[in-house]
């Protein structure tokens, strides 16, 4: 790190940025296009504060004290259930480095951290998304839950969306509407893809929270030529905790043929970003077996209009009347470098010629093959 290159610039950066005023992207009022000023990688395994850095799964920014809050999607297998807290080094034509600066446990209800699989599977977490609310000083954070069907073992673990404060205490948890909880049969949501992002809306009056993958009542997954694959995006009410609305988006077809038919194959939506103008940046992930890159594409999606489709309990039976709209603003295979797991996005800090940043994360799923990328971008109005 060299901060002694960036001192002018990141003191213009934080004391002229009032976005901790509000959620994070309710002063962004337009994306015509990114671009792409650098990127910074993580060295594998690092070691910080006797855990191992890895798995990060979403970024969030925390402009009153110019930090980073990174979720880590270990399943305490490694180290406990946990967030790291990083500053970020740049300027308008370099991103220089990363420093992390601490990290925190977060605790269950019972105040204790979260077990593991061998410990308790039944209340292990899978951490993948976290915001951070400045009006209530508080966090927000996804699990995935869990759904293992064997012969011999039946796991169910709904999924949860839950409130901690900055020392990761347990607060409370948002109430889960029926069609997302888990089930031995197929019905309600896929193992490992449920819960992927949320974000603040309205200055922090409303989070939304997205599926990565459709329900088993809303369709199939994404396939190799196909485009039928519908996810759900609910809409709380913050301080009722309460959902108010359920939208439909649909997921482009997986961009590549894996290895095998049979092979592992997926596209998604691991993380959205709300923005001014009822819209929400929505980032689309693409992995194919066989093949070491993420197809990874960003687009706007256009909320107004669209049709709540909370009463609706199958859309493989009836069609949303209006679902989001959409728009690519990036295909990041237009960049030219190696794009990984990106799981995570948070708008940054302002550059000095007024236009907003945009970072993305990667979860290396603690594979020596995989990098823990962040990849920073100036919004172009």
């Amino acid at each position: 790190m060299k901060p002694f290159l960036f001192t002018s610039v990141i003191a213009f950066f934080f004391s002229s940025c009032s976005v901790g005023k509000y959620a994070i992207g309710d002063n962004v009022t337009s994306i015509s296009s990114l671009r792409f000023i650098g990127e910074y990688d993580v060295p594998h395994k690092m070691q910080f504060k006797g855990t191992t850095v890895g798995g990060l799964s979403s970024i969030d920014f925390d402009a009153k004290r110019n930090v980073y809050y990174l979720i880590s999607d270990d399943r305490s297998d490694i180290n406990s259930a946990r967030f790291y807290t990083v500053k970020i080094f740049f300027d308008q034509n370099k991103m220089d480095s990363v420093q992390f600066i601490d990290v925190t446990s977060m605790k269950a209800s019972n105040g204790l951290p979260y077990p593991n699989a061998k410990q308790d599977p039944y209340h292990t977490p899978d951490p993948e998304a976290l915001r951070y609310n400045s009006k209530t000083d508080q966090i927000i954070w996804n699990s995935e839950g869990e759904r293992i069907i064997k012969k011999d073992t039946i796991i169910l673990e709904n999924p949860a969306v839950t409130i901690i404060n900055r020392n990761g205490n347990y607060i409370d948890t948002f109430p889960l509407p029926d069609l997302f909880k888990m089930h031995a049969t197929e019905n309600g949501p896929r193992r490992n893809g449920v819960f992927e992002g949320l974000s603040f809306a309205n200055n922090f009056k409303n989070i939304f929270v997205n599926l990565e993958e459709p329900l088993y009542e809303d369709g199939p997954r994404a396939g190799l030529n196909d485009s039928t694959g519908w996810i759900r995006i609910i809409k709380y009410d913050v301080k009722t905790k309460q959902p108010i609305a359920q939208y439909a988006y649909q997921i482009d077809p997986v961009a590549y043929p894996a290895e095998t038919p049979s092979a592992f194959k997926i596209n998604g939506v691991p993380d959205i970003l709300y923005f001014g103008n009822n819209k929400i940046l929505v980032t689309e992930r693409t992995f194919s077996s066989g093949r070491q890159a993420c197809v990874i594409k960003v687009y706007e999606a256009d909320m107004n209009g669209a049709t709540d489709i909370s009463s609706n309990k199958s859309l493989k039976l009836e069609a949303a009347a209006k679902p989001l709209s959409k728009k690519l603003l990036l295909d990041m295979r237009s960049l030219g470098i190696y794009i990984d797991n990106i799981e995570g996005a948070t708008f940054g800090p302002t550059l000095p010629n007024g236009h907003r940043t945009l970072i993305f994360v990667s979860d290396d799923n603690f594979d020596s093959k995989e990098k823990t990328q962040f990849l920073l971008f100036e919004i172009i109005p």
